[in-house]
C-alpha cells in the first residue's frame, strides 16, 4: 500500500499570510506547497480525496473547483457553469461518479461523471436571515447512505437545507434551529443584525449509515442532531463531555458508521482546540487528542479511508496533528511560516 498522503488547505486572509494547498507524505520531511495549474492567488477552502482512487483529489478554492489525478502534482480547473467560490466537496457514498460542491454565494453543484461536467442544482431560495460582513456559503454537503437521494447542506450563516431528490429541489430545515433561540443560552450575535446568528452559523454536518434519517450538525453553539431528516433538532449537549463547545467539524468514520469525530474549540478565532470521538453515534464523547496543545481553533479532522488508526487534525494557525495508532500516541508538524487561516485537512 502506498504511503499516506496528507493535504491541508489555507486562505490568505491578510497581508503577509499565505494560502494554498500543502502536501505531506508520511515518512518524508516537511510540507510542500502545490501550485502547478492553480492560480497564484487561489485560496483553499475544501479538499476531498477520492475514497477508492487516492491519486484523485478535489480542491475547492476562491477561483473555482480543481481536480488532480496525481496527488496534487498538477491541477485542472473543472467546468462549473459560471464562476464560483467553492467551500465544500462531497463524493456520493454509493456512487463515486456523483459529486456535489457547495459554493458562495449559496449554491450546490452536481456532477454525474466524476467531475468532468457540472450543473447547478435548484436554487434553495432561502431568505437572508443573517446579514454578515462576508457572503453566505455552503460549508458542507453530505448524503444519507441509507437514502442516496437525500442530500443535506449547512450554510455559514443561514442554517440547513435538504433535498429529497438529489438536488432537483431543496427544502429549508432551519425553523427548528431558530426555535432554540427562545432560550437565552442559544442566542449569539457577533457580526449581524440578529441573535439567531449563532444557531445558523453552520460549519459542518454528517450522515451515518448507523443512523438512518439522522443528520449531525456542528455550529457555533455546539453539536446538534436531527433524527427525522432535518425537520426537528436536538442539542447533543456536548458540554457534558467537553469544556469547549464551538463546533467546527464533524465526520463519520469511513470504517465504522458508529464512530464520529468532532472538532471543538472556544470560538472561531481562539487559542485552543480539541478533537473528540464518539463510539456510539454521538451518544457519548471522549477527548481523542492528547500530548499537544493546539495554538488555535481546531478546524478539521480526517480519517484515512484505508486505515482506521490514522487520524489527522489541523488548527487554524497551521498545526497538523497525527495519530497512526488509533489515538494512543500523537505527533505534530507545522505548515510553512505565514500560513494562518487553515480551513481543510484530508488524507488518502
Amino acid at each position: 500500500m502506498a504511503a499516506t498522503t496528507v493535504y491541508a488547505g489555507a486562505a490568505r486572509s491578510i497581508e503577509g499570510t499565505m494560502g494554498g494547498v500543502f502536501r505531506h507524505t508520511l515518512g518524508d520531511a516537511g510540507w510542500r506547497r502545490l501550485t502547478t495549474g492553480l492560480p497564484e492567488d487561489a485560496q483553499v477552502h475544501a479538499i476531498t480525496v477520492h475514497p477508492e482512487h487516492p491519486d484523485t483529489v478535489y480542491l475547492g478554492t476562491t477561483k473555482g473547483l480543481f481536480r488532480s489525478t496525481n496527488r496534487g502534482d498538477s491541477w485542472q480547473l473543472l467546468p462549473l457553469p459560471g464562476e464560483a467560490d467553492i467551500w465544500s466537496i462531497c463524493i456520493h457514498p454509493t456512487n463515486a461518479r456523483v459529486l456535489y460542491a457547495g459554493a458562495s454565494p449559496p449554491a450546490v453543484y452536481r456532477s454525474d461523471d466524476g467531475g468532468d461536467s457540472w450543473r447547478k442544482t435548484a436554487d434553495p431560495g432561502l431568505p437572508d436571515r443573517v446579514i454578515m460582513a462576508f457572503a453566505c456559503r455552503v460549508m458542507r454537503v453530505d448524503i444519507d447512505p441509507n437514502a442516496p437521494d437525500d442530500v443535506y447542506a449547512t450554510l455559514e450563516a443561514n442554517g440547513c437545507i435538504r433535498s429529497r431528490n438529489g438536488g432537483q429541489s431543496w427544502e429549508d430545515c432551519t425553523a427548528d434551529l431558530i426555535r432554540f433561540c427562545e432560550e437565552p443560552k442559544y442566542r449569539s450575535r457577533i457580526g449581524s443584525q440578529t441573535e439567531v446568528e449563532g444557531m445558523l452559523d453552520g460549519h459542518a454536518l454528517a450522515c451515518s449509515a448507523a443512523a438512518p434519517g439522522s443528520v449531525f450538525l456542528a455550529n457555533r453553539m455546539g453539536l446538534f442532531r436531527s433524527d427525522d431528516k432535518g425537520q426537528n433538532w436536538r442539542d447533543m449537549e456536548i458540554s457534558r463531555f467537553s469544556p469547549l463547545t464551538y463546533g467546527r467539524d464533524i465526520r463519520v468514520s469511513p470504517h465504522d458508521p458508529k464512530v464520529l469525530y468532532a472538532c471543538l474549540s472556544p470560538a472561531a478565532r481562539s487559542l485552543d482546540g480539541s478533537i473528540y470521538r464518539s463510539d456510539d453515534v454521538g451518544q457519548t464523547w471522549k477527548r481523542f487528542d492528547h500530548g499537544f496543545k493546539a495554538e488555535a481553533t481546531m478546524m478539521g479532522v480526517a480519517v484515512n479511508p484505508k486505515d482506521p488508526n490514522q487520524v489527522f487534525g489541523v488548527s487554524r494557525f497551521g498545526q497538523v496533528f497525527a495519530t497512526l495508532d488509533g489515538g494512543k500516541s500523537w505527533s505534530e508538524s507545522h505548515l510553512p511560516d505565514g500560513v494562518r487561516d487553515v480551513y481543510a485537512v484530508a488524507c488518502g
